[in-house]
């Protein structure tokens, strides 16, 4: 008798998939040190003196010193196509 192999529905697959993509981007994703939400591109992080990271929506509550804000940039940051001209 033939031996039944596990298979893998599409719903099976897409969860695989969904929970490798986000423990992949868990890693180096800027994040809020108060509430934990990744901002979306465009908006921006407020870094402290100790380098930790507030949101725009959680900076009115903590009233932190800002050494420095940071753009929160899309993935496709610094892999677009540049023009240039020919030279003649």
């Amino acid at each position: 008798m033939p031996r039944l192999l596990p298979t893998l529905t599409p719903a099976d697959l897409e969860l695989r998939l969904l929970r490798k993509g986000l423990g992949e981007r868990r890693e180096d994703r800027p994040a809020c040190a108060d509430c934990g939400r990744t901002p979306l591109t465009g908006e921006r992080l407020h870094h402290d003196a100790r380098g930790d990271a507030v949101c725009d929506l959680c900076r009115p509550r903590h009233r932190i010193e800002i050494a420095r804000s940071e753009l929160v940039c899309g993935p496709e940051f610094g892999h677009t196509v540049k023009v240039r001209r020919l030279a003649a």
